[in-house]
Parts: structure tokens; C-alpha cells; sequence
């Protein structure tokens, strides 16, 4: 097999996921979204950090801390805030805290009558990080939700059969 020595992740990051392997997964993911969130920012006020503009629409204010709960473990994130407000980076979705599929799995324990006290088992040994009792509610209602949603749109195609 043939590898290409052309990568565009630094040296110092390569070496790190050659030694830790997996374990340096957390990291790389907040390295790579805390970028990515930072150049976000930048077209969002049409200015680089220290950058003097005509065209500026606002001006950076910092970071707020965000810890997320993922299939890699906890990553705590460097949210770019904005002085001015109205900004929030789309790589992390507002009052986010764990990834949607982390939360689809624990409703699709909760429907599958799973006590919460195994679903905290069983995040916790997949995961490494435990769930609440709210944890595992919030995610049956959304689960809720989408069903909720698809039996509407279901019953409508019911009766536009009948119809025919």
C-alpha cells in the first residue's frame, strides 16, 4: 500500500495521535471546531483578530468555555464571543451540551424501556461520562417529537389513500 506524505494537520498533531492513538481524539476534535469557530468569527465581522477595517461590523469580545458531552468523551470548547452580539458559531448548536447522536441513543434506550439507572451504566461505560435522569427525559421527548410529527404526516397519506 502506498501513503501520501502530504497532510495539512501540523507535525506536532500527528505525533499525538501516533502515541496517545485514540485517546488524543478529544483533543484534535476541540482543536479542529475552536479553528474552525475562529475563522467563523473573522468572516462574521469582516476582520481578522487585531485587524483595523473600514469594512469591521463588530469587534471580538473573548471566549466562553463550553463543555460538550461526545461519543469521544467531554470536549470543552472556546466559543468566539462578539461585543456586539447576534454571533454564535455554527459548528455548536445554542444550549447544546451533548451530540444529537448521544441523545437519539438515549431515547431510543428510554422507548426500549431501559431504566435510566442502565442507561447511566451504559453511557458511562461507552462514553466515559454519565447521564441524568433530565438527560435521558429530554431525549424521550424529543424522540416524542419526531414521532409525533411523522404520525401526522402519516395519517394525512392515510386519509389521501382513502380518498382515491
Amino acid at each position: 500500500m502506498i501513503y501520501k506524505n502530504d497532510c495539512t494537520l501540523p507535525k506536532e498533531y500527528l505525533e499525538q495521535l501516533t502515541t496517545e492513538g485514540l485517546e488524543s481524539l478529544p483533543e484534535m476534535i476541540r482543536v479542529l471546531v475552536n479553528e474552525a469557530m475562529q475563522i467563523e468569527r473573522s468572516k462574521y465581522l469582516n476582520a481578522k483578530p487585531y485587524q483595523r477595517s473600514d469594512e469591521r461590523s463588530g469587534h471580538a469580545n473573548g471566549y466562553k468555555h463550553k463543555t460538550v458531552k461526545t461519543r469521544a468523551g467531554k470536549v470543552t470548547f472556546d466559543i468566539p464571543q462578539v461585543r456586539e452580539g447576534g454571533f454564535y458559531p455554527g459548528a455548536l448548536e445554542k444550549g447544546l451540551r451533548s451530540e444529537r447522536a448521544l441523545t437519539m441513543t438515549l431515547a431510543e434506550m428510554y422507548v426500549q424501556g431501559v431504566s435510566t439507572r442502565k442507561v447511566a451504566a451504559i453511557t458511562k461505560h461507552l462514553c466515559g461520562t454519565e447521564v441524568s435522569a433530565s438527560q435521558v427525559s429530554r431525549a424521550a421527548k424529543q424522540l416524542d417529537e419526531v414521532l409525533e410529527t411523522w404520525h401526522g404526516v402519516n395519517d394525512r397519506w392515510e386519509k389521501w389513500c382513502i380518498c382515491i
